[in-house]
């Protein structure tokens, strides 16, 4: 896709290894010469819940009220398209880190509603996934995060297939391809090289 900046979305529930996948990417993307920028939603919609004094901690945004949320996210989407339009032109790649689906205290929120996914406009919709019980095992080592509501492997169950459904509701919304990718243990190079694939045939 010449002229155009290519944009993918990479989702996946906390615990599945998406930003070591996403990082590996854009190593091996770079190493093939492409421009790559990297917004992590989260990271845009926090700088504006602190700046209006809503939240401290990250894990915190998911208790926001859904106007709250709903505001945050148009803002970051609409900030991340600006970002990268001035940094890479026409002709890099832009991946936007985060999640389908997010649970919360009044249910499961979309991650990308429709508001977002049409500013976002992606080619396509990365879902990486694991097994519960190894994702379970990798929060159980990332002492940083606050993600009790995760650590349940009936649940997680539950929630990926809920998060898949809800990657394919917003690729509806845009005509993007949703494109799942398995994240076994120890073998992020394979699931990083099958990303950077389909962002190749874009």
């Amino acid at each position: 896709m010449k002229g155009m900046m290519r944009v993918v979305i990479a989702t996946g529930v906390p615990g599945v290894g998406k930003t070591t996948v996403t990082s590996k990417a854009v190593e091996m993307l770079k190493e093939k010469g492409y421009k790559v920028k990297v917004a992590n939603f989260g990271d845009y919609m926090l700088k504006v819940a602190k700046e209006r004094g809503w939240v401290q901690h990250r894990d915190e945004m998911r208790k926001l009220n859904l106007s709250q949320q709903r505001e945050l996210q148009a803002l970051a989407a609409k900030a991340i398209i600006e970002e990268a339009k001035a940094e890479l032109g026409d002709e890099g790649v832009l991946i936007v880190d985060t999640h389908a689906a997010i649970n919360t205290p009044t249910g499961v929120w979309p991650g990308l509603p429709k508001h977002v996914i049409e500013n976002l406009n992606p080619a396509i919709i990365f879902v990486i996934e694991a097994s519960p019980e190894e994702i379970v095992e990798r929060q159980r080592g990332d002492k940083g995060r606050v993600r009790s509501d995760y650590s349940d492997v009936d649940f997680l169950k539950r929630f990926m297939e809920l998060a898949r459904n809800a990657a394919i509701a917003s690729a509806v919304l845009v005509g993007a391809a949703v494109n799942v990718i398995y994240n076994r243990q120890g073998a992020v190079e394979e699931a990083a090289a099958k990303f950077v694939e389909a962002v190749e045939k874009i």
